[in-house]
């Protein structure tokens, strides 16, 4: 298992997710038993990872299906997905883009991102793009103005969000030069925010490094949210969210959504019963102020969109839970 800041992983055997961490992340963790330890839990392996449910895929949101270019997914008509690198400072244990992450693909090549800036200089529907992957700043702070400056080049008017765990698993990464970068440059009207999303799951997560480091990039000008997702074993309790969620708030970070697992192969472990999480949901809007409180959310099923899950349920059946998605058709999430 690797610790280093330089992030050298090994594949795990068996599994076709590689097994890494960082010495921060390690740190966290009172022991490596995942059975013990939130923090260990997500990035320890365990061998209820080789075990694959009927329902589970390799790809549970068709991301291939909906692929562009290839590294753009274009799933919802205003916005689109960057892949901008297969490489994750931490490959969490329940990883839903297994199919894609830790295949030392790296950064895009040129011939790959100039594809990726036609598309969207070329269809002004899209209003926003994702920097996704893997975690886009596990690439340098030269690579990623690469990225950025092609991104504003095409389209200066585009909302770019950058979807990363870095103020989690390694915050000494987040510089002010990375936070200026990420930003944009100043005192230009054309070019629209930039958006972070965070991932922390735990309140450990909201450590003393995780709060300088999101405060970095919010004053540069860049607003912080965090996806947090609902696992058993590691916050399926309604004491931890609430912590997690207050702590999130305090330092100035939107909880943003309570994500339902998605069905990837290996992860039933992790999963909690919706009803479960929607009984959580209830008791958190009884002890948190609005602004604290994130949505709890799904990813249907085989690239139907996120819905919220409370909104979105239409019945409970023996077999699952049935939604509507945003296409207007049925989806159905096991029990």
């Amino acid at each position: 298992m690797s610790s280093a800041s330089g992030f050298a992983g090994e594949q795990d055997d068996g599994n076709s997710l590689p097994c890494r961490t960082t010495s921060f992340y390690r740190a966290l963790a009172s022991s490596e038993d995942p059975m013990r330890d939130p923090i260990a839990a997500q990035f320890v392996p365990r061998a209820q990872e080789h075990i694959r449910e009927e329902h589970e895929t390799e790809d549970p949101l068709a991301d291939r299906r909906f692929l562009v270019t290839e590294r753009l997914i274009h799933r919802y008509p205003d916005r689109v997905l960057l892949l901008t690198t297969d490489n994750c400072a931490v490959f969490c244990r329940h990883c839903f883009r297994r199919h894609f992450t830790g295949g030392q693909q790296g950064a895009p090549t040129p011939r790959e991102l100039d594809k990726v800036l036609a598309y969207i200089a070329e269809n002004p529907m899209v209003q926003e793009i994702l920097l996704s992957g893997g975690d886009p700043l596990t690439l340098s702070d030269s690579q990623l103005a690469t990225i950025l400056d092609g991104v504003r080049a095409a389209r200066p008017d585009i909302i770019v969000r950058i979807c990363s765990r870095i103020p989690v698993v390694n915050p000494s990464r987040i510089t002010t030069a990375t936070a200026r970068l990420l930003a944009g440059p100043e005192s230009d009207a054309q070019l629209a925010h930039t958006w972070f999303v965070t991932h922390a799951n735990h309140p450990l997560e909201v450590s003393r490094s995780f709060t300088a480091a999101v405060q970095l990039l919010m004053r540069s000008g860049v607003p912080v949210l965090n996806q947090a997702v609902l696992l058993r074993g590691v916050n399926d309790h309604i004491d931890t969210l609430e912590e997690l969620f207050r702590a999130l708030y305090r330092a100035g970070v939107k909880p943003y959504y309570l994500l339902q697992t998605d069905l990837a192969a290996g992860t039933s472990h992790f999963r909690v019963p919706i009803s479960q999480g929607i009984a959580i949901m209830q008791e958190l809007r009884r002890r948190l102020s609005g602004p604290a409180v994130p949505v709890y959310a799904l990813d249907l099923p085989g690239g139907g969109g996120k819905v919220p899950i409370e909104s979105s349920l239409l019945r409970v059946e023996p077999s699952g839970y049935v939604f509507r998605g945003p296409d207007g058709l049925e989806y159905s999430y096991p029990r």
